[in-house]
Protein backbone atom coordinates (compact mmCIF):
# COMPACT_ATOMS: atom_id res chain seq x y z
CA UNK A 1 0.00 0.00 0.00
CA UNK A 2 1.22 3.06 -0.88
CA UNK A 3 1.65 5.56 1.90
CA UNK A 4 2.98 9.03 0.74
CA UNK A 5 2.32 10.63 -2.64
CA UNK A 6 4.27 13.57 -3.77
CA UNK A 7 2.01 15.79 -6.06
CA UNK A 8 4.34 17.61 -9.34
CA UNK A 9 3.19 20.26 -11.45
CA UNK A 10 5.45 19.40 -14.38
CA UNK A 11 3.40 21.34 -17.16
CA UNK A 12 0.61 23.79 -16.12
CA UNK A 13 0.74 25.64 -12.35
CA UNK A 14 -2.72 25.36 -12.21
CA UNK A 15 -2.65 24.20 -9.20
CA UNK A 16 -1.66 27.45 -7.66
CA UNK A 17 -4.22 29.48 -8.41
CA UNK A 18 -7.24 30.01 -6.32
CA UNK A 19 -10.14 29.23 -8.66
CA UNK A 20 -9.15 25.55 -7.68
CA UNK A 21 -9.02 25.15 -4.28
CA UNK A 22 -12.35 23.49 -4.04
CA UNK A 23 -10.98 20.61 -6.50
CA UNK A 24 -7.69 20.41 -4.24
CA UNK A 25 -9.94 20.18 -1.04
CA UNK A 26 -12.42 16.90 -2.93
CA UNK A 27 -9.34 15.57 -4.07
CA UNK A 28 -7.23 15.64 -0.30
CA UNK A 29 -10.35 14.26 1.49
CA UNK A 30 -10.46 11.45 -0.87
CA UNK A 31 -6.88 10.66 -0.31
CA UNK A 32 -6.91 11.07 3.58
CA UNK A 33 -9.45 8.55 3.72
CA UNK A 34 -7.85 5.81 2.04
CA UNK A 35 -5.26 6.68 4.46
CA UNK A 36 -2.56 8.20 1.90
CA UNK A 37 -0.42 10.96 3.39
CA UNK A 38 -0.07 13.99 0.77
CA UNK A 39 3.09 16.37 0.03
CA UNK A 40 3.25 19.12 -2.56
CA UNK A 41 5.95 19.25 -3.47
CA UNK A 42 7.65 22.48 -2.72
CA UNK A 43 7.18 24.64 -6.14
CA UNK A 44 4.01 22.50 -7.30
CA UNK A 45 1.80 25.62 -5.53
CA UNK A 46 3.48 28.40 -6.76
CA UNK A 47 0.93 29.04 -9.62
CA UNK A 48 0.81 29.13 -13.85
CA UNK A 49 2.87 32.63 -14.19
CA UNK A 50 5.69 31.07 -12.05
CA UNK A 51 5.65 28.07 -13.29
CA UNK A 52 5.45 28.79 -16.72
CA UNK A 53 8.36 30.95 -16.33
CA UNK A 54 10.59 28.71 -14.25
CA UNK A 55 11.29 25.50 -15.70
CA UNK A 56 13.88 25.11 -13.40
CA UNK A 57 11.73 24.87 -10.60
CA UNK A 58 9.73 22.25 -11.63
CA UNK A 59 12.52 20.39 -12.50
CA UNK A 60 13.68 20.80 -9.00
CA UNK A 61 10.62 19.41 -7.86
CA UNK A 62 10.95 16.08 -9.88
CA UNK A 63 14.41 15.77 -8.52
CA UNK A 64 12.77 16.21 -4.66
CA UNK A 65 10.21 13.51 -5.28
CA UNK A 66 12.67 11.09 -6.28
CA UNK A 67 15.43 12.16 -4.07
CA UNK A 68 12.81 11.81 -0.51
CA UNK A 69 12.71 8.22 0.16
CA UNK A 70 9.35 8.55 2.21
CA UNK A 71 7.78 9.57 -1.19
CA UNK A 72 6.52 6.22 -2.32
CA UNK A 73 4.28 7.85 -5.62
CA UNK A 74 5.00 10.84 -7.64
CA UNK A 75 1.36 12.33 -9.04
CA UNK A 76 1.37 14.73 -11.52
CA UNK A 77 -1.38 17.17 -11.26
CA UNK A 78 -2.40 17.90 -14.40
CA UNK A 79 -0.59 18.01 -18.62
CA UNK A 80 0.09 21.27 -20.31
CA UNK A 81 2.53 22.00 -22.87
CA UNK A 82 5.51 22.52 -22.55
CA UNK A 83 7.29 20.14 -19.74
CA UNK A 84 9.80 19.31 -22.54
CA UNK A 85 11.67 22.61 -20.87
CA UNK A 86 12.75 20.84 -18.14
CA UNK A 87 15.03 18.54 -19.57
CA UNK A 88 18.25 20.01 -19.20
CA UNK A 89 17.81 20.68 -15.93
CA UNK A 90 17.34 17.20 -15.81
CA UNK A 91 19.85 15.92 -17.76
CA UNK A 92 22.61 18.22 -17.65
CA UNK A 93 25.46 16.85 -15.55
CA UNK A 94 23.40 13.63 -15.47
CA UNK A 95 21.17 15.54 -12.62
CA UNK A 96 18.19 12.73 -13.12
CA UNK A 97 20.22 10.39 -14.11
CA UNK A 98 22.61 10.30 -10.49
CA UNK A 99 19.31 10.07 -8.10
CA UNK A 100 16.37 8.20 -10.43
CA UNK A 101 15.11 4.97 -8.97
CA UNK A 102 11.97 2.98 -9.63
CA UNK A 103 9.33 4.16 -7.83
CA UNK A 104 5.58 5.10 -8.78
CA UNK A 105 5.20 7.87 -11.92
CA UNK A 106 1.67 8.21 -12.91
CA UNK A 107 0.65 11.19 -15.67
CA UNK A 108 -0.84 11.91 -18.39
CA UNK A 109 -1.06 14.20 -21.59
CA UNK A 110 1.88 16.56 -21.50
CA UNK A 111 3.02 14.50 -19.23
CA UNK A 112 4.08 11.81 -21.79
CA UNK A 113 7.40 14.06 -22.23
CA UNK A 114 8.01 12.77 -18.84
CA UNK A 115 7.74 9.33 -19.27
CA UNK A 116 9.88 9.45 -22.60
CA UNK A 117 12.31 11.11 -19.92
CA UNK A 118 12.18 8.29 -17.35
CA UNK A 119 11.84 5.66 -20.05
CA UNK A 120 15.50 7.11 -21.31
CA UNK A 121 16.85 6.18 -17.77
CA UNK A 122 15.20 2.89 -17.26
CA UNK A 123 12.15 3.39 -15.42
CA UNK A 124 9.06 1.88 -15.64
CA UNK A 125 6.21 4.85 -15.21
CA UNK A 126 2.16 4.68 -15.07
CA UNK A 127 0.32 6.43 -17.80
CA UNK A 128 -3.38 7.71 -17.65
CA UNK A 129 -4.28 9.33 -14.79
CA UNK A 130 -3.46 12.55 -12.69
CA UNK A 131 -4.26 14.60 -9.63
CA UNK A 132 -6.68 17.43 -10.23
CA UNK A 133 -8.73 15.55 -13.76
CA UNK A 134 -9.00 12.05 -11.64
CA UNK A 135 -8.65 12.72 -7.94
CA UNK A 136 -10.36 15.95 -7.71
CA UNK A 137 -12.80 14.66 -10.18
CA UNK A 138 -16.41 16.60 -8.57
CA UNK A 139 -19.04 14.01 -9.24
CA UNK A 140 -20.06 12.67 -5.70
CA UNK A 141 -16.61 10.07 -6.32
CA UNK A 142 -14.23 9.68 -8.63
CA UNK A 143 -15.53 7.57 -11.90
CA UNK A 144 -16.01 3.97 -10.92
CA UNK A 145 -13.47 2.68 -13.37
CA UNK A 146 -10.94 5.11 -13.38
CA UNK A 147 -10.76 4.46 -9.54
CA UNK A 148 -10.47 0.69 -9.46
CA UNK A 149 -7.52 1.27 -11.73
CA UNK A 150 -6.36 3.81 -9.16
CA UNK A 151 -7.06 1.64 -6.62
CA UNK A 152 -5.54 -1.24 -7.77
CA UNK A 153 -2.12 0.93 -8.29
CA UNK A 154 -1.83 2.66 -4.55
CA UNK A 155 -3.09 -0.75 -2.93
CA UNK A 156 -0.69 -3.27 -5.03
CA UNK A 157 1.60 -1.07 -7.04
CA UNK A 158 1.07 -2.62 -10.31
CA UNK A 159 -1.79 -2.79 -13.01
CA UNK A 160 -3.15 -6.58 -13.82
CA UNK A 161 -5.37 -6.68 -16.28
CA UNK A 162 -7.09 -3.59 -18.15
CA UNK A 163 -10.97 -4.11 -19.68
CA UNK A 164 -12.69 -1.81 -21.32
CA UNK A 165 -15.26 0.40 -19.72
CA UNK A 166 -19.34 -0.24 -20.12
CA UNK A 167 -19.61 3.47 -20.31
CA UNK A 168 -17.86 6.48 -21.20
CA UNK A 169 -18.60 10.33 -20.12
CA UNK A 170 -19.03 13.79 -22.01
CA UNK A 171 -16.01 15.92 -20.67
CA UNK A 172 -16.76 18.28 -18.11
CA UNK A 173 -17.11 21.70 -18.89
CA UNK A 174 -18.06 23.21 -15.95
CA UNK A 175 -15.09 23.45 -13.00
CA UNK A 176 -16.80 25.81 -10.31
CA UNK A 177 -17.83 25.41 -7.32
CA UNK A 178 -21.35 24.56 -8.33
CA UNK A 179 -20.61 21.76 -10.24
CA UNK A 180 -19.51 19.73 -7.04
CA UNK A 181 -21.84 17.04 -7.10
CA UNK A 182 -22.74 16.96 -10.54
CA UNK A 183 -22.50 13.93 -12.37
CA UNK A 184 -21.40 13.33 -16.16
CA UNK A 185 -23.18 12.73 -19.00
CA UNK A 186 -22.07 8.69 -19.66
CA UNK A 187 -22.91 6.35 -23.08
CA UNK A 188 -22.55 3.32 -23.69
CA UNK A 189 -19.29 2.03 -24.88
CA UNK A 190 -18.46 -0.76 -27.25
CA UNK A 191 -15.47 -2.09 -26.02
CA UNK A 192 -11.96 -2.81 -27.74
CA UNK A 193 -12.21 -2.26 -31.39
CA UNK A 194 -9.48 -4.11 -33.72
CA UNK A 195 -9.50 -2.37 -36.74
CA UNK A 196 -6.73 -4.50 -38.42
CA UNK A 197 -3.77 -7.35 -38.01
CA UNK A 198 -3.99 -10.33 -35.39
CA UNK A 199 -6.16 -9.97 -32.27
CA UNK A 200 -3.25 -11.57 -30.03
CA UNK A 201 0.14 -9.57 -29.42
CA UNK A 202 2.75 -8.87 -27.07
CA UNK A 203 5.38 -6.45 -25.93
CA UNK A 204 6.50 -3.33 -23.86
CA UNK A 205 3.86 -0.56 -24.19
CA UNK A 206 5.23 3.32 -24.67
CA UNK A 207 3.86 6.57 -25.77
CA UNK A 208 0.83 9.00 -24.78
CA UNK A 209 -0.59 11.67 -26.09
CA UNK A 210 0.17 12.28 -29.99
CA UNK A 211 0.29 15.95 -29.80
CA UNK A 212 3.12 15.76 -27.04
CA UNK A 213 4.50 13.16 -29.11
CA UNK A 214 4.59 15.16 -32.30
CA UNK A 215 6.03 18.04 -30.84
CA UNK A 216 9.57 15.89 -31.05
CA UNK A 217 9.29 16.29 -34.69
CA UNK A 218 7.77 18.88 -35.42
CA UNK A 219 8.22 22.99 -34.18
CA UNK A 220 4.55 24.32 -35.05
CA UNK A 221 3.90 24.86 -31.31
CA UNK A 222 7.55 25.82 -29.88
CA UNK A 223 10.36 26.99 -31.81
CA UNK A 224 12.56 24.34 -29.97
CA UNK A 225 11.02 21.13 -28.73
CA UNK A 226 12.80 19.01 -31.96
CA UNK A 227 16.37 21.03 -30.75
CA UNK A 228 15.71 19.84 -27.41
CA UNK A 229 14.24 16.66 -27.83
CA UNK A 230 16.51 15.54 -29.88
CA UNK A 231 19.25 16.91 -28.04
CA UNK A 232 18.48 14.50 -24.66
CA UNK A 233 17.36 11.74 -27.38
CA UNK A 234 13.85 11.82 -25.68
CA UNK A 235 12.52 10.10 -28.29
CA UNK A 236 13.99 6.46 -28.80
CA UNK A 237 16.03 4.99 -31.78
CA UNK A 238 14.32 3.06 -34.34
CA UNK A 239 16.32 0.26 -32.42
CA UNK A 240 14.80 0.63 -29.19
CA UNK A 241 11.00 0.18 -30.81
CA UNK A 242 11.44 -3.54 -32.33
CA UNK A 243 8.13 -5.32 -30.64
CA UNK A 244 7.22 -2.65 -28.46
CA UNK A 245 3.62 -1.36 -28.41
CA UNK A 246 2.89 1.98 -29.65
CA UNK A 247 0.09 3.98 -27.03
CA UNK A 248 -1.56 7.30 -28.79
CA UNK A 249 -4.48 8.87 -27.66
CA UNK A 250 -5.55 12.77 -28.81
CA UNK A 251 -5.95 15.42 -26.31
CA UNK A 252 -8.62 17.73 -25.14
CA UNK A 253 -8.03 19.88 -28.25
CA UNK A 254 -9.37 17.52 -30.44
CA UNK A 255 -7.13 17.39 -33.39
CA UNK A 256 -8.83 18.19 -36.88
CA UNK A 257 -8.37 15.20 -39.22
CA UNK A 258 -5.72 16.74 -41.61
CA UNK A 259 -3.48 17.48 -38.14
CA UNK A 260 -3.88 14.01 -37.08
CA UNK A 261 -2.94 13.07 -40.55
CA UNK A 262 0.15 14.78 -40.61
CA UNK A 263 1.08 13.67 -37.00
CA UNK A 264 0.80 9.97 -37.89
CA UNK A 265 2.56 10.72 -40.92
CA UNK A 266 5.49 11.90 -39.16
CA UNK A 267 5.83 8.76 -37.02
CA UNK A 268 6.28 6.89 -40.23
CA UNK A 269 8.44 8.78 -41.64
CA UNK A 270 10.58 8.08 -38.88
CA UNK A 271 9.69 4.22 -39.68
CA UNK A 272 8.31 3.28 -36.07
CA UNK A 273 5.72 1.25 -37.76
CA UNK A 274 7.94 -1.49 -39.04
CA UNK A 275 9.15 -1.95 -36.21
CA UNK A 276 6.49 -2.12 -33.61
CA UNK A 277 4.38 -5.37 -32.96
CA UNK A 278 1.37 -3.38 -32.57
CA UNK A 279 -0.53 0.09 -31.80
CA UNK A 280 -3.50 0.61 -28.80
CA UNK A 281 -5.34 3.89 -29.97
CA UNK A 282 -7.11 5.73 -27.01
CA UNK A 283 -11.26 7.19 -27.65
CA UNK A 284 -10.99 10.46 -29.21
CA UNK A 285 -12.68 12.83 -26.43
CA UNK A 286 -16.30 12.47 -26.91
CA UNK A 287 -16.10 10.59 -30.11
CA UNK A 288 -15.26 13.97 -32.10
CA UNK A 289 -13.54 12.46 -35.42
CA UNK A 290 -14.13 8.86 -34.19
CA UNK A 291 -14.67 7.42 -37.65
CA UNK A 292 -12.07 9.92 -39.43
CA UNK A 293 -8.79 9.36 -37.24
CA UNK A 294 -10.08 5.55 -37.87
CA UNK A 295 -9.69 6.23 -41.35
CA UNK A 296 -6.41 8.04 -40.89
CA UNK A 297 -4.69 4.99 -38.91
CA UNK A 298 -5.97 2.53 -42.01
CA UNK A 299 -4.93 4.83 -44.83
CA UNK A 300 -1.31 6.11 -43.55
CA UNK A 301 -0.08 2.83 -41.59
CA UNK A 302 0.55 0.74 -44.60
CA UNK A 303 2.28 -2.27 -42.73
CA UNK A 304 -1.19 -4.53 -42.83
CA UNK A 305 0.82 -6.77 -40.67
CA UNK A 306 0.49 -4.37 -37.67
CA UNK A 307 -2.41 -4.72 -35.24
CA UNK A 308 -4.55 -1.83 -34.70
CA UNK A 309 -6.41 -1.86 -31.41
CA UNK A 310 -9.04 1.60 -30.93
CA UNK A 311 -11.07 2.68 -28.42
CA UNK A 312 -9.00 2.11 -25.34
CA UNK A 313 -10.52 3.67 -22.04
CA UNK A 314 -7.70 6.57 -22.08
CA UNK A 315 -6.47 9.80 -21.87
CA UNK A 316 -8.35 12.22 -22.50
CA UNK A 317 -11.26 10.73 -22.83
CA UNK A 318 -13.03 9.72 -19.22
CA UNK A 319 -13.08 7.24 -17.81
CA UNK A 320 -9.35 6.41 -17.47
CA UNK A 321 -7.58 3.20 -17.29
CA UNK A 322 -3.68 2.97 -16.19
CA UNK A 323 -1.38 1.38 -18.63
CA UNK A 324 2.37 0.64 -17.21
CA UNK A 325 5.02 1.62 -19.27
CA UNK A 326 7.97 -0.86 -19.69
CA UNK A 327 6.22 -3.74 -18.73
CA UNK A 328 5.67 -6.94 -20.73
CA UNK A 329 1.88 -6.81 -22.31
CA UNK A 330 -0.29 -8.74 -23.97
CA UNK A 331 -3.21 -7.90 -26.08
CA UNK A 332 -6.07 -9.61 -26.16
CA UNK A 333 -8.72 -8.71 -28.31
CA UNK A 334 -10.86 -11.61 -28.36
CA UNK A 335 -10.89 -12.08 -24.82
CA UNK A 336 -11.25 -8.02 -24.32
CA UNK A 337 -8.43 -7.80 -22.10
CA UNK A 338 -4.29 -5.75 -21.81
CA UNK A 339 -2.56 -7.90 -19.26
CA UNK A 340 0.71 -7.34 -17.58
CA UNK A 341 3.61 -10.17 -16.61
CA UNK A 342 5.86 -8.10 -13.95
Amino acid sequence: MIKKIGIVSLSNGVLGESFIEHEIKIGLDRLNKLGVEIEFLPNSLKGIDFLKNHPEARADDLILAFEDDTIDMILCTIGGEDTYRLAPYLFEGDRLKNIVKQKLFLGFSDSTINHFMLNKLGIKTFYGQAFLPDVCELSASMLAYTEKYFLELIKTGKINVIHPSEVWYEAREDFSEKAIGIEMKSHSNTGFELLRGNPIFSGKILGGCIESIYDMFDNSRFEDTVEICSKYELFPSLEAWENKILLIESSEEKPKPDLYRKMILSLKDYGIFDKLSGILVGKPQNEIYYEEYKSILLEEITNKDLPIVYNINIGHSTPRCIIPFGVEAEVNVRKQTISFNY
